[in-house]
Formats: C-alpha cells, structure tokens, sequence
C-alpha cells in the first residue's frame, strides 16, 4: 500500500495582486501555527518596528518587482536603503527581475548586507542559451554565498511552452552547481499569467527534471528552505 505523502510545511509569498496588504498570508500562518512562513510586500519605507511585529507573526523576507508588467513599487536605491533594516531582523530580500537588468544593478546588490534570493530563476529567456548576459550573470552572483536563487518559473521562462523542455536545463545547472541554495516554488495560482495558466501537475513533475538525485531533492525542498526562513525543527509525522 502506497503511503500517503502531504506538506508538512510552506512559504507563502504574498502575491502583487494584494498590494502591500499582508493580512491574507497572516491568515494563513496564524491557522497553520508556525509550519506555514511568510514573505511580504512593503514599502521601502517600512520602520525597523513594523519589521519586528511581521517578523514574530513569522514573515521571514520582503519582495520587490522589477518587471515591465508588474506595478514598481519601489527603486533599486531605495530597496538598497532598506536592507540594513532587514538585516536588523534576519530577513531576506526577494528580487523578481527581468533577466535583461541583472548585469546592470548586480554591483548594487553584491553590497548588500542580507542574503538576496534571486527569483523565478533570474526571468531570463530560455531562447537565448546559458550564454546570455543575464544568466551568464545570475551564475556569476550565485559564486556569492549570499545569493540563492529560487528554481520555480519554467514556465515563465520558457519560449517553447509545455513542458518546457527549453527552460528546464537552466534550474537543473543551478540546482546542480549551487545545490546549497536553490529553493522551489509552486508559482499558484500563477498571477499575471499570460494564458493559458500552467497545470500545476506538470511543473510539480518537473522536480525530479530539476533535482535528479535523491540529496538534491532534499536539499531544494526540505534543508535549504529550513535554513532560509528559519523554520523550528520539524516534527515526525504520526505513521
């Protein structure tokens, strides 16, 4: 008899079609008491006493976007400015960015004083090859052991569309490059998808493509993300 597999343990990040109204993912953790963490939208603005109150509620980051199709709520100085604060509560920084800009502002955040996850697998186009500027860049800041990257997005990046044949080789060089910090996400419900929205089954098949071995696999999904967002040690599940 196959045994039952659930999800003990989750991040939510709270989507831009919220605006910086973190109430539904407080919601959430309250319900989930500690097994579902948190990453925020904020003004860059946020005072060090707000940080703290979202920080004991369990949010463990703050996310900004820096795509033509999303609403800027911030500049890179500003973000930049901001991260002292963060460091000042053990939070990370979340950058949802198109992949043409990393070379750009890559010396700006080489300076920061707080890990920096780069997101959706640097939004590069899986078109162009590794040997693109902004890829090309995303692996040269990940030699940085402050910058993890999070492997979901294959079909944000993807030309060829399902199953993304074109996009997968890009996270599985990362995960096997800088297995220590990759991390993976659903994406749902996909927000400001271009459609047809992705069937979550497939990209959730995509994980063995992405981490073909066994410690690979653990790595991504359970011991990085207990490292990033600073999960309490987790419970056996009763058999």
């Amino acid at each position: 008899m196959r045994r039952k597999r659930r999800c003990l343990r989750c991040v939510i990040v709270n989507s831009a079609m919220h605006g910086m109204d973190n109430r539904v993912v407080e919601d959430a953790m309250a319900v989930k008491g500690g097994n579902y963490l948190g990453v925020a939208l904020l003004p860059p603005t946020v005072e060090i006493a707000e940080l703290r109150r979202l920080d004991r509620l369990g949010f463990r980051g703050v996310r900004y976007n820096f795509m033509k199709h999303l609403h800027q709520s911030a500049t890179l100085d500003q973000v930049i400015t901001l991260t002292p604060r963060l460091a000042d509560v053990g939070w990370h920084l979340q950058l949802h960015m198109d992949g043409s800009l990393w070379p750009e502002i890559a010396p700006a955040l080489e300076r920061s004083p707080v890990p920096i996850v780069i997101d959706h697998i640097g939004r590069v186009d899986a078109s162009k090859g590794f040997d693109q500027p902004g890829f090309l860049c995303v692996l040269r800041l990940m030699q940085n052991k402050k910058f993890w990257v999070k492997v979901s997005g294959c079909d944000r990046i993807t030309k060829a569309g399902p199953p993304y044949a074109d996009a997968v080789p890009f996270a599985r060089k990362l995960v096997a490059d800088f297995t220590d910090r990759v991390v993976w996400g659903t994406d749902w419900p996909h927000p400001h998808h271009p459609p047809p929205v992705p069937d979550d089954g497939p990209l959730v098949d995509l994980i063995a493509e992405i981490a073909p071995t066994a410690a690979q696999r653990q790595a991504m999904m359970v011991d990085n993300p207990q490292r990033l967002y600073r999960f309490a040690p987790a419970m056996q599940p009763a058999a």
